[in-house]
């Protein structure tokens, strides 16, 4: 699309990989991973979304079958059949392959089933609607929750990879329909199918050697919350110190295992039938971070070298970024014995406020330590939901006059990380600064250095800010803040598919660190949506001082000498003159919006 190469063309396009498939004339909601943004040239916001391959996968597949009869279905049965029995005859442990064999086809026709209903009733249920009537919309909000229901149920049944794939559609209120979010987020976060106590004695038997009574002095058997890869106990040890016990569902490696030959076989054989269809690195993703994550010691060693980082690297945050200390001699590869930390989750605002801590100073803290950890660390938490962090008060600080506290963030489910390497943390960083401060040619420079290349580089920047080109250029300092306006909102989900192979070509083209790193912008948007309800000037300030204090200290690294320490120095000033200026044009526009209301 030739488009995308033109930013002075007031153009604009909003991708969404996400929940939402949009025909010419419905929406139809199936599945979700990440959401990105970018407007065309007529002012049309363009909405394109895939599921986690599964829901886009089949609603391309029956399009075909209905043209060209059953050979997907043929095909795929017979050399699935085929291969499964090799697989079977041929493993070290056919007990449990033949469970994946048998998971697998069973997985499939679930997945497809549900859709099939889905846009089954998106269709029947809207035809001879008027398009922008009031009869439709009440029409399409009813689909909307039915089918939102038939998401959620489908996602509990299959479990693992579907339930974290609930989990981040929650987080997606200002792109996906509010019945969508309003039931993922009520569900996935907080309700996930739970393991039976003779399930949990049968992992604590194995991996240490004991019942739970006799490994602990006190052991609940009802857990204190469930998530998709385990559920978390409270109990006591010995010594009397209370610790949080996290035990992995018994049946997730054989689903894990199921999940990836499931999206696998999927996107190998649409890729085969439809070639721009091309989501063959989501795969190699899934194979190397599922391993990682279903290892809760790989967990634990994330956890204590988070921590380490923000004492050598971010010493003044240190104190305010913490995780539960590991009890490795009660710890194995699907048990995880930790502190026990009472705190209000982090989209809890009233829970917040009640322990006398301001969300909006929480929001900061968040954009501070996910901003250190991207370009000062390189190593960085990528599943930043809201049941994944904790807020309580700082320890070690007092109430102040008026009764208030400092906040502390307690980072929990430390097993996906991403590190980026030296070149890609410092060409991140500078995208950053430059997405901030509106610099559009380096905006390109940086773009085209991760791979966005020079024809997708104005969508890559749209992905990053979920803002049309002619905002992210705009030298106004709230220019990345966005308005939460019904009619943007009606705009992004009017569209869908037509960009499609765009969006598969800007993915495929950029390396899988980065890839992760939208996820995890995804999250903490949605966290400081809850927090401030909406995006905030301070949040995109932080980003920029640290991602641009970040280039200079990676630039001092590598430069020893007397004129490059000059250099540096007058960037560095020249850097602090931009920043106050940013600062006080913030302080100006609060002082505005406190007068007008």
């Amino acid at each position: 699309m030739s488009d995308l190469a033109a930013p002075d063309q007031s153009a604009r396009l909003i991708f969404m990989t996400q929940l939402t498939l949009k025909s010419r004339d419905h929406l139809e909601v199936i599945g979700h991973f990440w959401s990105f943004e970018y407007h065309c040239q007529n002012g049309v916001c363009i909405a394109v979304s895939f599921s986690l391959v599964v829901s886009e996968a089949f609603r391309m597949a029956a399009r075909f079958l209905l043209r060209a009869g059953a050979k997907l279905t043929l095909a795929a049965t017979a050399l699935g059949g085929g291969a499964a029995s090799a697989v079977i005859i041929t493993s070290d442990d056919p007990a449990t392959t033949f469970k994946l064999c048998t998971a697998v086809p069973s997985r499939l026709v679930r997945d497809s089933c549900t859709a099939a209903v889905m846009a089954f009733d998106y269709e029947y249920s809207l035809w001879g609607l008027p398009e922008g009537s009031v009869e439709r919309a009440k029409v399409k909000h009813e689909v909307h929750a039915r089918c939102a229901h038939r998401l959620q149920e489908l996602c509990f049944r299959n479990g693992g990879i579907y339930i974290k794939l609930g989990q981040h559609l929650g987080q997606l209120e200002y792109l996906v329909p509010e019945e969508y979010v309003e039931t993922m987020r009520t569900s996935m976060l907080n309700k996930c199918p739970v393991s039976s106590y003779d399930r949990v004695c049968d992992v604590l038997k194995k991996e240490l050697g004991g019942m739970p009574d006799e490994i602990f002095a006190e052991f609940d058997p009802v857990p204190l919350a469930s998530a998709s890869l385990a559920q978390v106990h409270s109990a006591r040890t010995h010594d009397g110190k209370k610790v949080a016990v996290k035990v992995q569902h018994t049946h997730m490696t054989d689903t894990a295992a199921a999940d990836q030959a499931t999206v696998e076989l999927i996107v190998n054989t649409l890729h085969w039938f439809f070639p721009s269809f091309d989501y063959r690195w989501l795969v190699d993703e899934i194979r190397e971070t599922l391993p990682k994550e279903l290892d809760f010691l790989v967990e634990a060693k994330n956890s204590e070298k988070c921590l380490d980082n923000f004492r050598k690297l971010s010493p003044h945050l240190a104190e305010y970024v913490h995780a539960p200390s590991v009890y490795w001699n009660l710890s194995t590869s699907k048990l995880l014995t930790m502190e026990f930390i009472d705190g209000a989750q982090i989209s809890d605002v009233k829970g917040i406020q009640k322990l006398g801590i301001q969300p909006t100073d929480v929001a900061k803290l968040v954009s501070q330590a996910f901003a250190e950890m991207m370009f000062r660390h390189g190593f960085v938490h990528c599943d930043p939901h809201a049941a994944n962090i904790l807020i309580r008060p700082l320890p070690s600080s007092m109430k102040s006059i008026l009764g208030k506290r400092k906040p502390q963030l307690v980072l929990l489910d430390h097993g996906l990380y991403k590190e980026l390497d030296f070149s890609t943390r410092n060409n991140y960083a500078a995208l950053w600064k430059a997405l901030v401060f509106a610099d559009a040619n380096a905006i390109k420079e940086n773009s085209v250095k991760l791979g966005a290349g020079e024809d997708l580089y104005v969508l890559f920047a749209g992905i990053l800010t979920m803002r049309p080109w002619n905002r992210v250029i705009d030298q106004a300092a709230d220019h990345l803040v966005l308005q939460e306006k019904d009619t943007d909102r009606a705009e992004i989900q009017m569209y869908a598919s037509q960009y499609f192979p765009q969006v598969s070509e800007l993915l495929r083209r950029l390396p899988r660190v980065i890839l992760l790193m939208l996820k995890t912008n995804d999250c903490l948007r949605s966290v400081n949506h809850a927090l401030v309800q909406g995006s905030s000037l301070e949040t995109f300030f932080i980003i920029g001082k640290v991602s641009s204090e970040a280039i200079i200290e990676m630039k001092m690294s590598q430069n020893k000498s007397f004129l490059s320490a000059l250099s540096l120095w007058v960037e560095e000033l020249l850097l602090e003159a931009r920043l106050f200026t940013m600062q006080m044009a913030i302080w100006i526009l609060r002082l505005r919006k406190a007068l007008s209301g």
